[in-house]
């Protein structure tokens, strides 16, 4: 079980994890904690979250209440007329090392945005030190700036061509005239006053004052759908987590109408059923099992949402005995104080639509605008529905509690990711920080894509029944699961992981 005094934190940057370590040492709580760690995220992680995006957080107070906080985005358009109700934005291509992925970007892509809210509401609710103490670590990164590190400077790389869409994205990313690139020192001083103001209403403003007139001004200016109705009407909804169960431990996860818990329980169920004899990690076996699971989910992804959780056991056996015959930028905390409290949240910009809230800092999302969150087509929904989301935070629960915290980004990788970490522990009996740096294979629709470090031989038996891409490295592509397990964390090298421990305050 995770407790004691110590505190144990993973996430996707070291600044990251540094504001929770700090502001738990300051006696603050895991929830506190992780809040402060979001809101550094937003300028020491700008290619992957921000406060004008979506996220979850799901929390296990130390009296054992469960809560998964939903501040995902909302369709927008309250207000408009049906004949506005069009996708007003263009696509851009993100090249990854071994594969192409289309997004959207421009005004019309934006959904309304949770991040801030959310961050302020579960503050409210579980937090224990003022809000001033909370907003310090972030303040005093986008003031002082952060240095690009490698990976960082890696996926500003990929995303050069939403950064820079706009003059205001230039003048932030692009100081002196240069891209930011590894070394070099970015600085947010709007985030930072926007910040120093958050304390005394600047959320609110957001939401209902006079940033708000200015966003839907811009908005109405520029083809978008946001609307000051939309953002009035916001609110975080809290939600009873999904309970799955795995090898006889206790999963819980984010519940419908977000999809990626229920995809995820879906994998563990075949994987339970189809490993229950002894397997080699990596053998052909295995890897070939795998494979298979990954393309049933897939390819009957229908059958399983929206209520994968109690996804048809007859479906899960014929997938089952299928298998046998056949024999986007997000970014993820978990903390864990020493007071038995626990965090999971997954925060995401989608890759961000390009628009920053003049004078805030604050990029907005690019949600409406991620062909995996709209199954049914860009813009189906109705105004005000909330999106749904492939972001699991998730614990796992034995006899003695809470045994791991985890979580992951990676747009549709995170439901294939997060099971592969759980079974590398649990049915392979690597350490966390193994578990998380295995490579990971995803079955994108038309190619099994493989990181490398597989064997020989398991790759050529994968070729014999399916299109194989192998990888050259271990890439972001594949997630970044950020996790806790009894005490030990470790971050995803993916995604710039780092862990760190300390004191109780």
């Amino acid at each position: 079980m995770i407790g004691g005094e110590s505190t144990k934190v993973a996430s996707g940057h070291p600044i990251t994890s540094e504001a929770a370590v700090q502001i738990m040492e300051q006696g603050g709580n895991a929830f506190d904690a992780i809040i402060a760690a979001g809101l550094t995220a937003a300028v020491s992680e700008q290619a992957l979250t921000s406060l004008g995006g979506g996220g979850f957080l799901l929390a296990r107070t130390n009296t054992g209440k469960e809560t998964l906080f939903d501040f995902f985005s909302d369709t927008p358009g309250k207000g408009l007329p049906n004949s506005d109700l069009e996708p007003h934005f263009f696509p851009v291509t993100i090249q990854f090392s071994g594969s192409d992925q289309d997004f959207n970007i421009g005004l019309g892509s934006v959904a309304v945005p949770g991040n801030l809210k959310g961050f302020l509401h579960v503050h409210s609710r579980l937090g224990k030190l003022p809000l001033h103490d909370i907003v310090q670590p972030a303040i005093h990164a986008a003031k002082s700036g952060v240095i690009v590190n490698n990976r960082q400077a890696q996926f500003m790389k990929l995303l050069y061509p939403i950064m820079t869409t706009t003059e205001a994205g230039k003048a932030l990313f692009m100081p002196d005239g240069h891209y930011l690139d590894e070394g070099m020192v970015s600085m947010n001083n709007d985030l930072a006053s926007f910040l120093e103001k958050l304390p005394d209403g600047a959320g609110d403003d957001f939401y209902r004052g006079a940033i708000a007139e200015i966003i839907a001004a811009d908005m109405l200016k520029g083809g978008g759908l946001l609307t000051i109705e939309d953002l009035a009407d916001y609110k975080v909804i809290e939600r009873k987590p999904l309970c799955l169960s795995y090898r006889g431990k206790r999963i819980i996860t984010n519940p419908p109408p977000s999809f990626g818990g229920t995809l995820i329980g879906a994998t563990l169920q075949l994987l339970e059923q189809i490993t229950t004899y002894a397997l080699d990690w990596g053998s052909p076996r295995h890897m070939h099992g795998l494979a298979a699971i990954l393309e049933e989910i897939d390819k009957h992804r229908n059958e399983t949402v929206p209520d994968p959780a109690h996804a048809p056991s007859a479906w899960l056996n014929k997938a089952a005995a299928r298998i046998k015959q056949f024999t986007r930028g997000t970014t993820h905390i978990s903390v864990s104080d020493g007071l038995g409290n626990h965090a999971s949240m997954t925060t995401s910009n989608g890759e961000g639509s390009g628009y920053l809230v003049p004078g805030t800092g604050i990029m907005l999302n690019n949600m409406m605008g991620e062909d995996d969150l709209h199954p049914d087509g860009f813009h189906a929904s109705p105004p005000g529905m909330r999106v749904a989301s492939m972001m699991s935070p998730s614990m796992l629960l034995g006899e003695n509690g809470v045994e791991m915290v985890l979580g992951s980004g990676g747009s549709k990788r995170i439901r294939t990711a997060i099971p592969q970490v759980i079974s590398n522990v649990i049915d392979f009996g690597h350490s966390i920080d193994q578990a998380v740096k295995l490579p990971r294979i995803h079955w994108d629709g038309s190619f099994l894509q493989v990181e490398p470090g597989y064997g020989k031989e398991s790759i050529e038996f994968l070729r014999k029944s399916r299109p194989v891409n192998v990888w050259q490295d271990i890439n972001v592509y594949f997630g970044g699961v950020h996790a806790i397990h009894n005490g030990f964390p470790a971050g995803d090298p993916r995604r710039g992981g780092d862990s760190r421990t300390g004191r109780q305050g």
